[in-house]
């Protein structure tokens, strides 16, 4: 791809790519997308997910990326730019990624912990009685948590080109060939591993039934890191020369290929070590941190003295893939507060990660146990209480957002004719050759009533499997984005936010 000519921005076409993939590619991949795919039909799974991230992703990634290109700022600038009114979205995706980040350097503490522990043999995490033990100590997650996030908070000190784009030219490749050497590794581990194949790419449509296409939407939704603010921020560091349309398929083909690699490095090797109906009876164990932190544990115990390196090997892996992810998180209320304040990159990254980093103790003790189970809200755990309400309910609305703005509102006349968008669009320099039109259709009508499905769906599905209790988080939702609305139109409608130039000036007075 071609360079950028931005100075504070990304400095090539596949930097930014890649930092987009990292974004995307995490720890959904890599235990989310094996267990939903083997529980809801196979390959017939795969294929609808793969039909939902080209007419759902795809459409919510090039809008999100264009809103970021098209106004060089942070999201609330870049909302404000669209429509002033709308301007409380881009504070509602500042405030999703930052409670991710609170709970995703928790479980990114737990994975470096288990990479640092590969090469303790009998005595490492090889089975659930040992996880539950570390994760109940009220020490030991958390300096692990701390070690991750002063991880992602040196990168992004350095900076979108010297540090986000850097390290991701180095970590993604990286991450990639670990897999694929993995998925060869357990692919030759020998009898057994048919069963494992069969067990995750073989279609069985009576298996899939409605809740499994809900699920599949959901996850090419949930996998691609949409409606968090992150492909915004990254986006307002692109020059002219990013090419929409090939930069996000390049960047969903990147993450479905990351999630199939990961089922196919599990399966087989869980199913020719543990047996086929170890395979068959994971139940609600593969699901979640099961599959990582207490299945495959035992899969690379049974390898013997080359499961330490293999474990290893995989361990290190997730830590690159949840790091890239807190690094894109991070990053979108670095940008703004920077931007909206003023404030040096250096001591703006140190805050957040700071603050971020005393609110995920609490976490690590609840979702641990630590402490006789005594820190939890309405019956669960922190950890679960906020990332229900970021994934179930947040998320989908950014995300909507995105194609509200995109959609409706850069038109100078609000129209419900597409064809008009098409041109409002082509004005603005967007071009996707033959899929232009398809795409002002979708981002119109389609995509957004999609996501708004994806929503209730989640919602309602999830009150049926929890209960009552369940309305307690979607009520805490609401509230988040009624406190932020008026946040928004009490203290930021009429201000200044910044935007990209404002922290370029910052870095010349700096030098």
């Amino acid at each position: 791809m071609e360079q950028t000519t931005k100075k504070n921005g990304f400095a090539s076409g596949i930097g930014f790519v890649l930092a987009a993939a990292g974004s995307a590619v995490g720890l959904g991949n890599l235990w989310g997308f094996p267990y939903k795919t083997s529980a809801n039909g196979g390959a017939a799974f795969v294929l609808v997910y793969i039909l939902c991230v080209l007419f759902m992703g795809s459409i919510a990634m090039i809008s999100e990326i264009f809103i970021g290109k098209r106004a060089q700022s942070n999201t609330v600038t870049a909302y404000k730019k669209i429509k002033k009114k709308m301007g409380w979205i881009g504070l509602l995706v500042i405030a999703v990624p930052t409670i991710i980040v609170c709970y995703y350097t928790v479980l990114g503490g737990w994975t470096l912990r288990f990479a640092v522990n590969s090469f303790q043999g009998a005595n490492g995490l090889s089975n659930a009685t040992s996880f539950v033990s570390f994760t109940a100590d009220p020490i030991v997650p958390v300096v692990f948590t701390v070690l991750f996030m002063a991880l992602a908070a040196l990168i992004i000190m350095a900076g979108v080109k010297n540090g986000i784009e850097k390290y991701s030219k180095i970590l993604m490749p990286a991450l990639f060939i670990i897999l694929v050497g993995i998925v060869i590794f357990s692919l030759t581990l020998g009898p057994g591993t048919e069963s494992g194949l069969a067990f995750f790419l073989q279609p069985d449509f009576s298996e899939l039934g409605f809740d499994g296409v809900v699920a599949a939407m959901g996850q090419a939704f949930f996998s691609l890191s949409l409606g968090m603010g992150t492909m915004i921020a990254y986006g307002s560091y692109t020059g002219k020369e990013i090419k929409l349309g090939k930069s996000a398929m390049m960047i969903c083909i990147f993450d479905t290929l990351v999630a199939l690699l990961a089922g196919l490095a599990m399966f087989p090797a869980i199913s020719a070590l543990m047996g086929e109906e170890f395979l068959l009876g994971l139940g609600a164990g593969a699901s979640g941190p099961g599959l990582i932190y207490v299945v495959l544990p035992q899969v690379f115990s049974a390898m013997g003295g080359v499961g330490q390196f293999v474990s290893f090997a995989f361990f290190a892996m997730v830590v690159i893939a949840a790091l890239t992810s807190v690094i894109s998180i991070m990053e979108v209320s670095v940008q703004f507060i920077i931007q909206r304040f003023k404030t040096n990159r250096k001591k703006t990254t140190l805050i957040v990660a700071s603050v971020c980093s005393l609110v995920s103790i609490p976490i690590a003790w609840s979702v641990g146990g630590a402490f006789d189970g005594g820190l939890n809200l309405f019956g669960y755990d922190f950890l679960t209480f906020l990332d229900e309400i970021a994934n179930t309910l947040l998320m989908p609305l950014g995300a909507f957002g995105a194609c509200l703005g995109v959609g409706w509102f850069i038109d100078k006349k609000l129209t419900a004719n597409p064809m008009k968008t098409l041109r409002s669009l082509r004005e603005e320099g967007v071009e996707l050759g033959v899929f232009m039109k398809i795409y002002a259709v979708m981002v119109k009508f389609i995509t957004p009533i999609l996501i708004l499905f994806v929503m209730l769906s989640g919602i309602v599905g999830k009150v049926g499997e929890n209960g009552p209790s369940y309305w307690w988080i979607v009520g805490a939702g609401v509230l988040i984005v009624a406190f932020l609305v008026l946040a928004y139109f009490k203290f930021f409608y009429k201000t200044d936010c910044g935007e990209n130039a404002d922290e370029e000036k910052l870095e010349k007075t700096k030098a």
